[in-house]
């Protein structure tokens, strides 16, 4: 299995991906789940075997890294991929000159995910998309 993660201007098929699994899989509003962020975002392609399987995108604002529509096709559940797309993000956030942590908003069953990663929950728990999420960080420094 060849696995490679990279940045990507290949917004459609980022895209499709997240139809995939946000708006068929998660029932989010397809309305919601693309957005004025997209234009701007650093977007990372997940590739096995050159047929996409996942993608993730981070939004600089400040000193954060804003790490978000990170999703993996069912098909690649299960083997690592998550956690080297959220590693991939937070390698490409680092390289930013001024940018001192990652952010992310985590659904509750995720976040023992990202607990491992290194993030942070912190504050309440709010409604994104109809899907409880709540906030998470890992510093930098």
């Amino acid at each position: 299995m060849n696995l490679t993660i990279s940045v990507t201007n290949d917004l459609q098929t980022c895209f499709a991906l997240r139809h995939q699994v946000f708006v068929e899989e998660q029932g989010v509003p397809v309305e919601e789940e693309q957005d004025t962020l997209d234009a701007d975002a650093t977007h990372l392609l997940a590739l096995q075997d050159s047929i996409p399987v996942g993608t993730a995108r981070i939004v600089f604002k400040g000193d954060t890294a804003k790490i978000g529509r990170v999703c993996v096709l069912p098909s690649a559940r299960g083997t690592g991929l998550g956690a080297k797309l959220i590693e991939a993000a937070v390698h490409n956030a680092r390289a930013e000159p001024g940018i001192a942590k990652a952010k992310l908003g985590a659904q509750l069953h995720a976040i023992g995910f990202y607990e491992r990663l290194g993030f942070n929950a912190f504050g309440p728990v709010y409604d994104d998309a109809g899907i409880d999420h709540r906030d998470m960080v890992r510093d930098f420094t």
